[in-house]
């Protein structure tokens, strides 16, 4: 069966690479291939897009300093 290329489906390998990101799983884990069939491919450049996007996201943040140790 044919995945749809849609809205529906854009969003969720957007999620999913946020998701993997979010893991700690590097750009290069991506369970699509860039080569293969429309589906494949469209898997690939959104899950892609969603995993920079949430490296972006992150990168973005300002880091929280250490907690201040008391010293001894």
């Amino acid at each position: 069966m044919a995945i749809q290329l849609d809205r529906t489906t854009f969003q969720d390998r957007i999620n999913e690479g946020k998701a993997a990101y979010a893991k700690g799983d590097p750009s290069d884990a991506c369970p699509y291939n860039m080569y293969g069939s429309v589906e494949e491919r469209f898997g690939y450049r959104y899950w892609s897009k969603g995993w920079s996007m949430a490296r972006s996201e992150a990168e973005a943040q300002p880091r929280q300093p250490a907690e201040a140790s008391a010293g001894q």
